[in-house]
């Protein structure tokens, strides 16, 4: 198919710069690409007929290391150090 029909995955290394130049920036084309990749996780991790703990458990871990990285300026500057 077409370049920009084409997911991530299946684009060549060459063909990279020009399927980045294919995408929608706009505030519209983001939120777009935000609702189809989170009907995918959805589809391939939530709604399945017998499910397991591996798409709540990404959910919990990618909210763990989001809070991690939010608050990480204020956890390094109060770490105990050795020397004041």
């Amino acid at each position: 198919g077409p370049l920009w029909e084409r997911p991530l995955m299946e684009v060549r290394l060459g063909e990279l710069h020009t399927w980045i130049s294919t995408c929608n920036f706009s505030p519209q084309g983001l939120l777009a690409a935000v609702q189809r990749a989170w009907s995918s996780y959805c589809a391939k991790y939530i709604h399945v007929k017998q499910g397991g703990p591996a798409g709540i458990s990404m959910l919990l871990a990618g909210y763990c290391l989001l809070s991690y990285g939010w608050n990480y300026q204020h956890l390094k500057r109060h770490r105990w150090r050795k020397y004041h």
